[in-house]
């Protein structure tokens, strides 16, 4: 799972955009292989003093993790027609991005401001 593929960021779905946006906030990020019928997954490790606990990672479906980055990165939408658009609010971050959803925007926003228009994602994430 460690071989690396360039994807546009406009382009970025699923497992790809969790995997992009954990990179772009720096978090120790990993896949979870396949198994039991479950396709890969996103997971990354927090490490506290005396902690430590891996989690799922999708920004892109839960407002939980998403709404944080929103509020973070002070991300406004507009409305297309048939999708919405995220730019980043914060002068030294700068991203827009448009996505089915708010979250979806949102998180190719963030990561086409941090990491670019392209990034490195793994080959076993994709579609």
């Amino acid at each position: 799972m460690n071989d690396l593929i360039e994807v546009n960021t406009a382009g970025l779905v699923g497992e790809q955009l969790a995997w992009a946006v954990a990179k772009a906030e720096g978090l120790d990020v990993h896949v979870a292989k396949p198994h039991y019928g479950t396709p890969a997954r996103v997971f990354v490790q927090y490490r506290g003093e005396a902690t430590e606990r891996c989690e799922r990672y999708n920004p892109q479906e839960s407002w939980m993790l998403g709404g944080q980055l929103i509020e973070k990165y002070r991300v406004g939408f507009g409305l297309y027609s048939d999708s919405f658009f995220a730019v980043t609010g914060l002068d030294e971050v700068t991203g827009d991005a448009d996505g089915l959803t708010h979250l979806i925007a949102a998180c190719r926003a963030i990561t086409a401001a941090k990491p670019g228009n392209t990034v490195q994602a793994p080959k076993g994430l994709m579609p």
